[in-house]
């Protein structure tokens, strides 16, 4: 049964019309985000060790309980033992600026395999990379730095968990901890790197800094990649809820589907946190809005108050609604996933993994939008489940349980199962 926590909360909603009729991914788009930049990101990441497909989940014991067709769950909780979608971009982020600036360096173009097998240690070792995080970010820029052999800084701002910091210095990074919130955690460890010549690996963009954050975003689409290959060759796609932030995640999926399917690609739903809304703010004021977190939401990884500037321009024109959810509807929706309500063996997902389940159960629960969202017993909804526990104290707080206790009342796994 679903928890009366639905409806009792209050959802705001708003349908962007400039993202109405839209056709196939416009030429100009292709300039910021492409297909084969995400293809040499599949082709590369697949290659890392203990590299594999993470699960596609069927969650048939909602999808009967809200009366749709289908729910498709892509569970990042395994990814590269991490724990989180993030490891797929700021660990290639590091790679690839490590391949930019050794290049100059030696002054001919190097390839990733010659970073990846040490050929270049010496000069990698000389490299510094420095980025802010709510956590699962700087957590994939310490793990790519060690595997790639740099050096690496993080910053973190007042409210990150202590479990998320000791997770990022267990990878070998410096971690420093500033007053504020992530984006005063930005514009310091921008600082830092302008005085000490050091390399920012960030999974936002601004005006003149938009390079890197392509590769972020490519990165994150090895699991639209996966999920192409472990959907029922049956299945059409109607409805993609998708979890906010600054917009690095929304932008690469939305930018990948609208490109692969064109007019034909499911309808995109944002979801943010009602305490960080800066793109629902954007969309409403029809420009980027920046948004002061006063509180911050126990969805860590989404509580941001400045969109992407490359997300940005994808997001504008390409997605059809945007949602705001309370943290109320956070702990219900990890309680029932671990307790195996919804899918056919229990979940282990994270505080801003269940984003976009909570929202598609709010817009269930109110006849009204989930008219407005065409929400019926045809509908074929993919799900991102971002994050498991990534931070154990936070998880057990929020369940109940520990992960390893969920874990522990799991059928054995099969790595080759798909939906």
């Amino acid at each position: 049964m679903l928890d009366t926590v639905y409806d009792k909360v209050q959802i705001d909603y708003f349908h962007n019309p400039v993202a109405d009729g839209q056709g196939d991914y416009p030429a100009q788009l292709k300039e910021i985000f492409d297909v084969q930049a995400c293809k040499r990101a599949v082709t590369e990441i697949s290659q890392w060790p203990s590299y594999r497909a993470t699960e596609l989940l069927s969650l048939d014991g909602l999808a009967k309980e809200l009366g749709i067709a289908g729910i498709y769950y892509k569970d990042e909780s395994t990814r590269f033992g991490l724990g989180s979608f993030k490891s797929l971009g700021g660990a290639y982020e590091v790679l690839c600026l490590l391949q930019q600036q050794i290049s100059k360096r030696v002054g001919q173009q190097v390839n990733f395999a010659s970073i990846r097998n040490g050929s270049y240690a010496e000069l990698v070792k000389e490299i510094t990379v420095i980025s802010a995080t709510d956590g699962n970010h700087g957590r994939s820029v310490a793990w790519g730095a060690r595997l790639f052999g740099c050096q690496c800084v993080i910053y973190i701002h007042a409210e990150v968990s202590a479990g998320r910091q000791t997770a990022m210095e267990e990878l070998g990074a410096e971690v420093v901890r500033i007053a504020g919130n992530y984006d005063d955690s930005v514009v310091e460890a921008a600082k830092r790197a302008d005085d000490n010549g050091w390399f920012i690996v960030s999974d936002t963009s601004y005006e003149g800094y938009t390079d890197l954050p392509r590769h972020v975003m490519a990165g994150y689409t090895v699991m639209a990649n996966e999920i192409s290959a472990q959907l029922p060759a049956d299945i059409q796609l109607t409805h993609t809820f998708v979890q906010g932030g600054v917009g690095g995640l929304a932008g690469a999926m939305c930018g990948y589907l609208w490109q692969t399917l064109g007019g034909k690609r499911p309808r995109f739903v944002i979801v943010e946190p009602d305490r960080a809304d800066c793109l629902f703010q954007s969309a409403r004021n029809g420009e980027p809005t920046v948004v002061k977190v006063v509180e911050e939401s126990v969805m860590a990884g989404m509580s941001c108050g400045k969109v992407s500037f490359l997300a940005w321009q994808i997001l504008s024109c390409g997605t059809n609604d945007f949602m705001t959810i309370p943290d109320e509807l956070i702990a219900p929706a990890m309680r029932s996933l671990a307790d195996g309500c919804y899918a056919s063996r229990p979940v282990i997902a994270g505080e801003s993994a269940v984003a976009g389940v909570s929202a598609l159960i709010a817009a269930c629960s109110d006849p009204e939008l989930k008219e407005a969202l065409q929400l019926n017993e045809s509908s074929q909804v993919l799900l991102y489940g971002t994050e498991g526990a990534t931070d154990p104290e936070i998880y057990r707080t929020l369940v109940g349980r520990s992960a390893d206790e969920v874990a522990a009342t799991m059928p054995v796994a099969n790595e080759d199962k798909s939906c």
